[in-house]
């Protein structure tokens, strides 16, 4: 068959879990059927790839669209971006689309070509207020977007059980067929990969116990509230925060401004890494960090667990949307209770009592050497076994024929 992926991110071009995941699902799917299907990216960027039967083609606008307000500017560059996607697809079986960037391409697509149009389900707007700092009324016209896009769909890829109840909750998606298929990991390449002279070179101390955070600087992700667990933290404990790509220049102010004040009220060395590192450098920071942080108040999956257990680190990450159907309490890891206000927020009530109960997880384990050897060996055996990219892209082409049958 032929499957046109569209995606906004794609190497090299990746910020976020969405971008791994099609990264990896796309190459998975090549190898299947021993490369009989022909694979087709159309991604936002100026790759311009042909590799055996994958072909990716970025798309780059030569024009702007004119727009209100300058958060707008975003959206209406996806909104252009999507029209020269779903012009450029000739027929296809499959047209698989990933967050609402794209959508707009897979439902004109879907229209023009006649092929199945598959969304994939790794967040959904609704559940992300906050982006209205980010886009302004552009936040309505995204929703608008995902909305339509559920709505027209074929297929329906939940990444998790939770977002599977979440999408037929809040849209209007009887007639698609609507299946659970996890995140993966490359188990091959993350793997304990420990190197002193990397801690060295970011400035993290490679004798002293850390914990640590990887991720982008978003309300969703909960950054701000692991900051301020700092603050209860067992005072000899290290903190690296693997943290950048702020959403806004106001969130990135905020961050600056509470990570100095932790510092200046906690004897915690605490090392901020604001750029974004190179993949083989976080693997490495992974296979010596004592414990891994996940403190999200939205985690439609979270593959960044995976790849923190894959590496033989135990975690303490949030008990919401499909973390806990990554972690197993006690056995590779431990959940805190978020506790979230009534209402379309996902902002916890309490939000002091959230990071004493992150800190508490944290302090529990950095004092317990025995009970985190125990753990990271569970973990690593369990992403093994349960979350490979190979049996995940084995399960999506399946779900593809399903859909053409």
């Amino acid at each position: 068959m032929k499957i046109s992926i569209l995606s906004n991110e794609y190497p090299p071009n990746v910020y976020g879990g969405a971008g791994v995941h099609v990264e990896y699902l796309t190459r998975e799917l090549a190898k299947l059927d021993d490369g009989a299907h022909e694979i087709e990216v159309l991604c936002f960027g100026d790759q311009h790839e042909d590799e055996g039967n994958i072909t990716v083609r970025g798309v780059e606008p030569d024009f702007e669209l004119p727009y209100q307000d300058d958060r707008h500017a975003k959206f209406m560059d996806a909104m252009a971006r999507d029209l020269i996607m779903a012009g450029s697809i000739d027929d296809t079986d499959i047209l698989h689309g990933h967050t609402w960037y794209s959508h707009l391409a897979g439902c004109l697509a879907k229209q023009l070509t006649g092929g199945k149009l598959v969304l994939t389900t790794h967040s959904l707007e609704p559940h992300r207020p906050w982006k209205r700092e980010q886009l302004g009324t552009g936040y309505d016209g995204s929703s608008w977007v995902e909305r339509t896009a559920y709505e027209n769909a074929d297929g329906v890829v939940a990444v998790s059980g939770s977002m599977k109840e979440d999408v037929q909750s809040l849209y209007d998606v009887g007639t698609a067929n609507v299946d659970v298929i996890h995140n993966g990991i490359d188990v091959e390449q993350y793997r304990p990969r420990p190197d002193r002279s990397v801690l060295e070179e970011y400035g993290v101390d490679p004798d002293q116990p850390y914990v640590l955070f990887v991720g982008r600087i978003t309300r969703q992700k909960g950054i701000l509230h692991l900051v301020e667990a700092i603050h209860h933290f067992d005072p000899d404990i290290q903190v690296v925060l693997c943290a950048g790509a702020p959403d806004t220049e106001e969130i990135g102010e905020e961050m600056e401004a509470r990570v100095e004040t932790a510092r200046s009220e906690t004897d915690n060395p605490i090392v901020w890494l604001a750029e974004m590192l190179p993949r083989e450098d976080v693997i490495t920071m992974y296979s010596h960090a004592d414990v891994f942080v996940c403190p999200s108040v939205y985690e439609p999956f979270g593959i960044i667990n995976l790849e923190a257990m894959a590496c033989e680190t135990p975690v303490v990450a949030s008990a919401v949307g499909g973390i806990p159907e990554i972690i197993v309490p006690d056995e590779t890891g431990l959940l805190v209770d978020v506790d979230p206000m009534e209402g379309e927020t996902v902002e916890p009530a309490d939000p002091e009592g959230f990071a004493k109960r992150l800190a508490d997880g944290v302090n529990a384990l950095m004092s317990d050497p025995d009970r985190r050897d125990a753990m990271s060996a569970a973990a690593r055996e369990r992403v093994e076994e349960q979350f490979s990219w190979q049996a995940i892209a084995e399960q999506t082409l399946n779900f593809y024929k399903t859909l053409l049958d």
